[in-house]
């Protein structure tokens, strides 16, 4: 059974820095590919998606400032939210890439303007 943890998120100052986490288990995770959503708007986004060969893909309005990455000895994905813009708040959430259904409870991040 596929599970999704994340967290870090918190509240945040415009122009500060925030990292997410996001434990996964119950799949194999080496192989494959992990994204990160934000909710809102009203359904769940793209922010960032990141292949087992290292292939990122990030969303136009965070590029160059938020950074996917892995561990694979943890299970663990990241994202690394630098210059924080208040648009960027709301609940982030980890999963497969691609995947529309398991999801975990998410981690809200808010920004202060």
């Amino acid at each position: 059974q596929v599970q999704l943890v994340e967290s870090g998120g918190e509240l945040v100052q415009a122009g500060g820095s925030l990292r997410l986490s996001c434990v996964a288990s119950g799949f194999e995770f080496k192989p494959t590919a992990m994204a990160w959503y934000r909710q809102p708007p009203t359904k769940r986004a793209l922010v960032a998606g990141l292949s087992a060969d290292g292939t990122t893909v990030l969303a136009d309005s965070v590029e160059g400032r938020f950074t996917i990455s892995r561990d694979n000895a943890k299970n663990t994905v990241y994202l690394q939210m630098d210059s924080e813009k208040p648009e960027d708040a709301g609940f982030y959430y980890c999963n497969i890439k691609g995947r529309t259904c398991g999801w975990g409870r998410g981690t809200q991040v808010t920004v202060s303007s």
